[in-house]
């Protein structure tokens, strides 16, 4: 148990709703087991109060935090800088406090999920990639992707959206490296048969709602498909079950949430972070939220 005094280094999350985070069992576990005096809070915040809220941080002596739906773009015109690959992103999920109170915003997102993908030997680079989704996830995940691998296609149900989040990022990865397409189940399974990486971003698999998944039942799954699922409750969506049964490799999203952490904990602290105890805090806190929501 962390102990809080007078010394303590505070940090925390906001969000709304945040109540089921799994953020502050993941860092406070990894102050424990450092024996450094830090903790890591939960912080409620309805949109109209964000930029109180962040002053209040400031205010309060916060040395940072995290920031989760639905603030990761709203956020930004509260900072004082926001770093270069954040504001190619267009969110920001990582805040640091400076000495002079100055706040920085960072994205940890995209160079989490790379790391989430390495870690299961999965190199993006010279792969072409399918995006589903063009929400905040899909942003970081659309950019990295960009970054490292050859092409990136992008399907949402609102082409719209999927197109403005090309020409957000166009000027910052290589050229003719993103296109978009309106979602269906043709171009699903059309794009599918061309890609090395599925990436699914959005919520549809995610508890309460396991059984749903975008892909249809009706296709066979494209077995040499490395299939990625944000998602991590459940821990093995329908879609990735999908590809299991393919043959295909698949990849949950604790991966990414753990390493993105870790990147957030290391521009807070300095200090290298305790990666597999922050992994099992993780794995801990889901167990005992069967029943409840979990985010960021």
């Amino acid at each position: 148990m962390i102990e809080i005094d007078g010394q303590t280094r505070l940090l925390g999350i906001v969000g709304w709703p945040i109540e089921h985070t799994l953020s502050p069992a993941m860092h406070n576990a990894a102050f424990a087991a450092l024996g450094m005096n830090w903790a890591y809070l939960a912080l409620p915040v309805p949109p109209r109060q964000l930029g109180t809220a962040l002053l209040g941080m400031v205010a309060l002596g916060f040395r940072g935090g995290n920031v989760t739906v639905p603030h990761k773009q709203a956020v930004m015109p509260y900072l004082n800088d926001i770093t270069k690959s954040a504001q190619a992103i267009g969110a920001v999920n990582t805040i640091v406090v400076k000495e002079n109170g100055r706040m920085v915003g960072h994205n940890t997102d995209w160079m989490g999920f790379l790391a989430a993908l390495r870690e299961k030997s999965f190199e993006p680079r010279g792969r072409r990639a399918l995006v589903l989704g063009a929400g905040g996830a899909a942003r970081a995940v659309a950019y990295a992707l960009a970054r490292s691998g050859r092409q990136v296609v992008i399907l949402n149900r609102t082409l719209l959206r999927a197109q403005a989040l090309v020409e957000h990022l166009a000027p910052s990865v290589p050229a003719s490296s993103l296109s978009s397409r309106p979602l269906s189940h043709d171009a699903l399974a059309e794009e599918a048969a061309r890609a090395d990486l599925l990436v699914n971003t959005t919520p549809v698999g995610m508890w309460p709602h396991e059984e749903a998944s975008l892909w249809p039942d009706t296709v066979p799954f494209p077995h040499h498909l490395v299939t990625c699922d944000l998602i991590y409750r459940p821990r093995e969506t329908k879609l990735l079950r999908q590809a299991r049964r393919a043959g295909a490799e698949i990849i949950n999203g604790m991966g990414m949430l753990v390493r993105q952490g870790a990147l957030a904990f290391r521009l807070w602290t300095g200090h290298p972070p305790p990666l597999e105890v922050m992994r099992a805090a993780c794995e801990q806190a889901l167990g005992k939220n069967r029943t409840s929501r979990i985010s960021r």
